[in-house]
């Protein structure tokens, strides 16, 4: 099973629209993942139509229209693999065990908000994603989003894709 995660998409505040390398991404994705921060129902419509299956949560700017349509926080099973999906988890520091404690039961937990790209694993196996954002780069040199795979209930080829600067 093939994943694209992303995050903080901010449309239109920081893009027009979606980068053509994520939405041709998408196109070959089993599953999409988006932790929050959209910002406008017209891209979760968008994604809505486009993807397969979308697993989506709200962020901190998303408004009322988004988070009566969304959910703050998913747990689901994908092929044996227990995902969860969350916009904020706090500071960098303490992080892993922050939410490992929160989220025994998850294997992956698919996080935004900060635009900074994060992988790591907690101490009980839980691994912490967090894509970037793929039109808002802040701090970071690139703007960015992530592609992984399932196979068996694990998390598999996890690859954290650069896309080209905006002019």
């Amino acid at each position: 099973m093939r994943l694209l995660l992303t995050s903080d998409t901010h449309v239109p505040q920081r893009a027009r629209a979606l980068p053509p390398r994520l939405l041709d991404a998408m196109a070959r994705a089993d599953v999409v993942v988006h932790a929050g921060d959209w910002t406008d129902a017209a891209t979760l419509d968008l994604l809505q139509d486009r993807a397969r299956r979308l697993i989506a949560v709200y962020g901190n700017n998303d408004g009322s229209e988004l988070r009566a349509r969304l959910p703050e926080v998913v747990d689901t099973d994908l092929d044996g693999l227990r995902l969860g999906v969350v916009h904020e988890t706090g500071p960098a520091q303490g992080r892993e065990h922050r939410c490992a404690d929160r989220f025994p039961d998850l294997d992956v937990l698919v996080f935004g908000h900060s635009h900074i790209p994060w992988d790591t694993t907690a101490e009980t196996g839980l691994r912490l994603l967090n894509p970037g954002s793929p039109t808002d780069r802040r701090r970071q040199p690139f703007c960015t989003y992530m592609t992984a795979e399932v196979a068996d209930g694990r998390l598999t080829r996890v690859v954290l894709h650069r896309l080209p600067l905006r002019r």
